[in-house]
């Protein structure tokens, strides 16, 4: 069985759900991951912006106006009238669901209800579609088997060990459908994977029951070498490795959820990335494998906040890394990329919240200073450490441009540089001439 999931723009207007529903109705089971119709999310966050100010004046109007879209949706999308009424009668249960955060003390648990809700429309009534056009597909409720831990990390055990029971009790179906993003946390509140965790849910999902193949279906044919919002006349990737994926998609490549890979990986099930508006395009296929050397493909990542620790305790000192490491770790604050020499350290991360109180931690050590607005431009290829002469190469073609920090042996399959987020598309676009497009 494979596992398909569609983005929100895949399913965000009536005429591109009867496309996704030509796309996976061929006969073969299948489970089916939707998103929210594409505006969506971004209007319950801010529908629940507007409740966290008090502000239920604005929230009701912006309710009001989201709930008269999907009426318009449900007379777009069916046929009959009886359907026309199941149709309206999930958008009234489900904005009813919304309203009833709208009094009260609006808590965390709301937002995350609030935020569900455009799954839930979706799948619902992607479902329905499917059923007025003969198709046995039925729906396998997402909170009843995804679920994250107490560090909100995907609990891949719970997942496993539920789903085949769900799957039995929901009962045979040729296509069964279900909510990407939604899950359930530790203490089985409705809660979510972050934005774009539809194609986590995918992956998750696929290592669970074994899938033959994970899709993941958007608007463009697949990676790219290059980001083409900055760039010309990028190419795109017909295969990569997981390592080689799963670098691009956290260094920026908006294609993929960042964390979409690791379950792949580890039950070593193929990952396809295809084009709902192209289907017969056969996309990148991403597998254990690796093919070809040198350079893949270009990624960068903005909202990069680079910290500098300057200190002589380094000299010639042990434990001092470890001390340093044990300040993010008690924020929960990651580090993308590390720089050392004998009394400096510096150090990248994109997660700002705690920034202040990580800076006056860090006092204690020495120096601290700190640079915002900074770019992670992620250089991605096979093994490139031993191809003799690549980093001459790279440095050749960023010539004239501020580079920051360099990330080089620390993967067999890339090499970063930070750089300012004004000197980025400058970045990709001398990397795209001089190492992209000369053979290489």
């Amino acid at each position: 069985m494979k596992v398909l999931k569609f983005g929100g723009t895949s399913v965000g207007s009536p005429e591109n759900m009867r496309a996704v529903m030509k796309i996976i109705t061929d006969g073969e089971p299948k489970i089916v991951v939707l998103s929210a119709m594409s505006g969506t999310t971004n209007s319950l966050v801010e529908i629940a912006g507007y409740l966290k100010k008090k502000n239920r004046e604005t929230a009701g109007l912006l309710i009001g106006k989201l709930e008269s879209g999907y009426k318009k949706v449900v007379k777009e999308l069916f046929e009959t009238e009886e359907n026309k009424e199941k149709g309206l009668k999930i958008i009234k249960s489900c904005f009813k669901t919304i309203r009833s955060f709208t009094s009260g003390k609006f808590t965390t648990v709301g937002e995350n209800t609030i935020l569900s809700q455009g799954e839930m429309i979706s799948t619902q009534l992607f479902t329905l579609v499917m059923n007025e056009n003969g198709y046995n597909a039925k729906m396998l409720p997402a909170l009843d088997f995804m679920r994250i831990d107490e560090e909100k990390m995907a609990d891949s055990k719970y997942i496993g060990d539920h789903i085949e029971g769900i799957l039995n009790e929901v009962g045979e179906a040729d296509y069964y459908i279900t909510q990407g993003y939604i899950c359930r946390n530790a203490f089985g509140d409705i809660d979510n994977l972050q934005r774009g965790g539809s194609d986590y849910t995918a992956s998750l999902i696929g290592a669970a029951i074994d899938a033959d193949e994970i899709q993941i279906w958007t608007d463009i044919d697949g990676f790219h070498n290059n980001d083409p919002r900055f760039v010309e006349n990028t190419q795109k990737i017909d295969h990569l490795s997981f390592y080689e994926a799963a670098e691009l998609a956290y260094f920026g490549a908006k294609i993929l959820h960042p964390q979409t890979v690791f379950p792949a990986r580890v039950h070593d099930i193929p990952v396809r990335l295809k084009n709902t508006l192209n289907p017969t395009d056969p996309g990148t296929l991403i597998t254990s494998e690796t093919t070809g050397k040198g350079i893949k493909a270009v990624a960068a990542k903005d909202g990069i906040t680079a910290i500098k620790i300057r200190s002589d305790r380094m000299l010639m000192a042990y434990g001092f890394l470890r001390s340093v490491f044990k300040v993010f770790e008690k924020y929960k604050t990651p580090i993308d990329m590390i720089s050392t020499s004998e009394v400096a350290l510096s150090l990248t991360i994109d997660n700002t919240d705690h920034l202040k109180r990580i800076h006056n931690d860090l006092d204690k050590f020495g120096t601290v200073e700190i640079d915002h607005n900074m770019a992670i431009v992620c250089i991605v290829g096979d093994i490139i450490g031993e191809e003799r002469g690549f980093a001459s190469k790279v440095f050749d073609a960023l010539d004239g441009i501020p580079i920051r920090m360099i990330s080089y042996g620390g993967s067999s399959y890339n090499i970063s540089v930070l750089v300012p987020s004004s000197q980025k598309e400058k970045t990709l676009q001398a990397i795209n001439t001089g190492l992209l497009n000369n053979g290489d």
